[in-house]
């Protein structure tokens, strides 16, 4: 196909990042998919999956030099690896921390820094980070996991100034809950504090809740595609009605009135 695009997508064994390796390849984007172990993952028609780990600069580097010796371009850069990390915020070591954001937020930054040489040697290119509705407000119980997040916005938004003037496009994808692997794949932290345990409990139980309720991946993968076709793609793209919901009390309700209904939203304050 004539100026087919390329797209490199870490992340793209399940979840969110399958969902949308499947829909690029439909569409007619050549597609490289990543994941630590590619013999484990799938085999999807026109995706071709490379192995990577975002915590290794080694790996980063290896990962998109195999991908340019085959196709000598990238045009998009999806950065969608990460896992979520649960537990009270006291309970969490600073390692356990530590490699949260190794993946999470300094992953982003290595593929970032490896793709870019290519994408300003081009002039063009388009970078698309999966943030989350924890990266617009914070989750009790998954406080690292939000705080990533959180840099990540930061990032992202600084990034897309910066990239302006080589035609390189930065946003970023902000999704609710979505019935995806992240939450059966939630690691937590290895110390367990008993007085937060009525808590933890309830705020865990009610994030199960609204992922059972939650839509597709395939959400996810229709935004991105929005973005890649959009000429001028805006930063923030907000994926479910919860995201957009909660986004939108956040910015014009009181603090008091929001904080409670995080609260509430997270059943702390239950009876039972």
């Amino acid at each position: 196909m004539a100026n087919q695009k390329t797209v490199l997508i870490t992340g793209a064994s399940s979840g969110n990042g399958e969902a949308t390796a499947r829909l690029l390849s439909q569409r007619g984007y050549r597609v490289y998919g990543t994941s630590r172990d590619p013999a484990a993952a799938g085999q999807w028609p026109g995706v071709e999956m490379l192995p990577l780990d975002v915590r290794s600069d080694e790996s980063v580097a290896a990962c998109v030099q195999a991908m340019l010796r085959q196709v000598g371009q990238i045009d998009v850069l999806i950065n969608n690896a990460g896992y979520e990390l649960g537990g009270a915020l006291e309970e969490i070591s600073i390692d356990e921390a530590r490699s949260q954001f190794d993946t999470n937020f300094f992953g982003v930054m290595r593929m970032v820094k490896a793709a870019l040489p290519v994408m300003r040697q081009q002039r063009a290119g388009q970078i698309i980070n999966v943030s989350s509705l924890a990266g617009l407000s914070p989750m009790p119980f998954l406080g690292v996991y939000s705080a990533s997040k959180f840099a990540l916005e930061g990032y992202s938004e600084a990034l897309r100034h910066e990239l302006r003037p080589f035609n390189i496009q930065v946003s970023l994808v902000e999704p609710g809950f979505i019935k995806s692997h992240l939450a059966s794949n939630r690691q937590y932290g290895a110390s367990r504090i008993s007085e937060y345990d009525t808590w933890r409990h309830r705020a865990l139980a009610a994030i199960r809740q609204h992922e059972e309720k939650a839509p597709a991946p395939s959400l996810v993968a229709e935004c991105v595609m929005r973005i890649i076709d959009s000429r001028s793609p805006k930063l923030r793209h907000r994926v479910g009605r919860d995201a957009t919901l909660i986004s939108r009390l956040r910015r014009f309700s009181p603090e008091a009135f929001f904080e409670r209904g995080v609260r509430d939203y997270f059943h702390l304050d239950a009876q039972k």
